[in-house]
């Protein structure tokens, strides 16, 4: 008989786990003392090449911040030595880059995070380096006498890694010179990146996002990487980078999850654009939802935005209620939600640069209302595990009136929740079909404090603001 697959089992923590995003040379400036020489003032317009000096200090000196707002776990944009404000150009994958701080500051960055119930997942590169990494500078000095001419994909000598108007002769990740990609059939190539995965797991990382996994097409070196880092943590959290259908990689041997930009474009398109109704809303969460296996599906990284989209509000033109209604939304959806830094403070960016702003640490220039509301959906999600690990079902997608309502549920209480993406404010019932509310009994918006009778199968007469929500919510009677 045929080997049965392993099970896919995922990290329990993440299904609990609230993440927020750092990109960290705009987070927080805690040592001023490792600032670039050249680095601009906190708040500069971003650029491609500008620094503005944020470190893991300022991370750590934030850390009350996060756990206030009820963060629970961050994901670092890369922070080993490299020369770009980014550092997907990696020079030494086993160093911090000392703009940031060094292994001590890692080390309590880790500690004190652990500290307050904050898990650490890193971004790993593991695709492509940079032209200061040291093997392809042995290749720059040696040419094809280098011992390192495997671990890259060589065309033919002489390689043109600066001068634009020659051949590159070598792979590049989207034809970036300063981006070298890495020969990962290559053995020495594998063990090496094997071991970076291994070391900082060892060193008290919480899991790795990893970063165009779907470049590196060997299905086989993921795989492994599961089992380096499983062995050293069989808890710690592998994410991939993939934009579209993760299908090849969510078979329970390579990724626990992929950052899940397919709920991010469905959010896009209907609170932010407006650009499409309920019904299809609907049919795409729905499809959403049955794409992956359950394990992976409860811990999916689901993000309204990240370091290499348009900022929510700037998707929303600045309309505060479309954002609301996104993250209530994200943060009652199965999986793991992800707040990219700044976007509970209503921060605003178009496209990669501008999309990495300085957080603006000056309350006067913050959105207190969206920051409230944030703080009151992610404190409702750590209160009630239904809305975490229970069963979800949609329950009306009219296009019509532009509501789309869906149902949370486990053993202990059931909840109803609506959302109205247009300004009118909507009287309607609300079907129960295939969930187990009974009927009678009344159901309480933990919003507004009023409350809805269950008849027929229904909850009726129920008032969805214009751009608002309700949050009904019933106890199990007791057996």
């Amino acid at each position: 008989m045929p080997d049965l697959p392993a099970p896919f089992t995922t990290p329990e923590w993440v299904r609990h786990a609230v993440f927020y995003q750092i990109f960290p040379d705009r987070f927080a400036n805690g040592d001023a003392s490792n600032d670039p020489e050249n680095a601009q003032p906190w708040g500069s317009l971003p650029s491609f090449d500008n620094f503005t000096g944020g470190d893991l200090q300022g991370i750590i000196d934030h850390l009350g911040y996060l756990a206030d707002l009820g963060i629970t776990a961050l994901y670092l944009n890369p922070i080993f030595q490299a020369s770009s404000n980014h550092k997907y150009n990696t020079f030494d994958y086993m160093r911090i880059d000392p703009h940031f701080g060094d292994l001590a500051t890692f080390h309590r960055l880790i500690a004190e995070a652990h500290a307050r119930g904050i898990r650490v997942v890193l971004d790993g590169v593991f695709n492509h380096c940079g032209r200061g990494f040291f093997a392809f500078n042995d290749l720059l000095e040696n040419g094809g006498h280098s011992p390192y001419r495997n671990w890259f994909y060589i065309d033919q000598f002489p390689i043109h890694p600066y001068d634009g108007d020659k051949p590159a002769n070598y792979a590049t990740w989207w034809d970036f010179r300063s981006l070298p990609k890495f020969n990962v059939a290559h053995p020495p190539v594998r063990r090496y990146l094997l071991g970076v995965a291994r070391y900082w797991i060892e060193q008290g990382a919480d899991g790795w996002r990893l970063d165009v996994p779907n470049e590196i097409a060997d299905h086989d070196f993921w795989r492994e990487f599961r089992g380096v880092v499983k062995a050293a943590n069989p808890e710690a959290y592998i994410v991939g980078e993939i934009w579209n259908d993760a299908t090849p990689w969510l078979d329970g041997t390579q990724f626990d999850a992929v950052m899940n930009y397919l709920f991010r474009d469905l959010c896009r398109d209907f609170f932010a654009r407006d650009s499409f109704r309920a019904d299809a809303f609907g049919a795409g969460i729905d499809h959403l939802l049955g794409l992956y296996p359950r394990p992976a599906t409860e811990v999916q990284l689901n993000l309204l935005g990240s370091h290499d989209t348009v900022r929510f509000r700037t998707e929303a033109s600045g309309d505060r209620s479309r954002s609301y209604l996104a993250v209530l939304f994200q943060m009652t959806f199965p999986g793991a939600p992800c707040v990219y830094y700044g976007d509970e403070v209503g921060m605003e960016g178009g496209p990669d640069p501008l999309c990495r702003g300085c957080f603006p640490w000056d309350k006067a220039e913050w959105d207190a209302e969206l920051y409230e509301w944030t703080r009151r959906c992610i404190q409702l999600r750590h209160e009630h595990p239904a809305l975490r690990t229970g069963e979800y079902r949609s329950l009306l997608a009219r296009s019509t009136v532009n509501v789309y309502a869906y149902a949370r549920w486990d053993a202990s209480e059931q909840f109803v929740i609506a959302l109205n993406n247009r300004d009118v404010t909507r009287t309607l019932d609300l079907p129960l079909a295939g969930t187990p509310l009974p009927d009678g009994g009344e159901m309480a918006d933990l919003l507004s404090g009023e409350s809805y009778p269950i008849r027929a199968g229904r909850v009726e007469h129920v008032r969805v603001p214009r751009r608002g929500a309700v949050v009904l919510h019933r106890l199990s009677a007791p057996h």
